[in-house]
């Protein structure tokens, strides 16, 4: 083995080994994309997303569904898909925890610390949507099955257009999505 493939290989297990078992399992769970009435393919419309299946999963499906429900169930559909990538993209940098639940709730309970502001708002997280709720547990079964994440170019950080954040201008903006604007180191 050459150099280079050696130094891959050492990354590609070191990687590997930060990767919590839920986010290894999904590693090696075929990707049903080919689901709904006629699609083959991913697509970011209303309309593809309304035709999936009823989703349901464990505990990071539902962390990945509860943080979409709460920071973003009004975006359109490819939206949705924007701030899930972003929740993705944590999962898989070395900056933050290594599975969707852990990436969500990193800092809750510690002041000026929560990524996700519902997760610290003070206020009980109550799901009063059911058709919302339903929408976003298809995006977040479609993500967690491997779906590809092109829309915010490795974005891990993203905020309403209703605010303007100081850690905004240190950062790369990479995509506008409905009311999102995302960004990258």
């Amino acid at each position: 083995m050459n150099t280079t493939a050696k130094r891959l290989y050492l990354m590609e297990q070191k990687a590997l080994g930060r990767a919590g078992s839920a986010h290894l399992g999904d590693l090696v769970t075929p990707v049903a994309l080919e689901v709904g009435a006629g699609s083959s393919r991913l697509n970011y419309s209303n309309d593809w997303l309304a035709r999936q299946p009823r989703a349901q999963g464990g505990a990071e499906w539902r962390c990945l569904s509860e943080a979409l429900y709460f920071e973003a169930r009004g975006e359109t559909a490819k939206g949705l898909f924007g701030v899930a990538e972003v929740i993705l993209n944590r999962v898989d940098s070395p900056r933050y925890p290594n599975s969707v639940c852990g990436v969500i709730n990193q800092g809750t309970g510690k002041k000026f610390a929560c990524q996700f502001t519902y997760t610290c708002d003070g206020r009980p997280e109550r799901i009063t949507e059911p058709a919302a709720w339903e929408r976003v547990g298809k995006v977040a079964r479609i993500m967690l099955q491997g779906a590809p994440r092109p829309l915010t170019q490795g974005a891990t950080f993203y905020h309403t257009t209703a605010v303007r954040p100081t850690w905004a201008k240190k950062f790369r903006k990479t995509a506008k999505i409905g009311t999102h604007l995302f960004y990258s180191r």
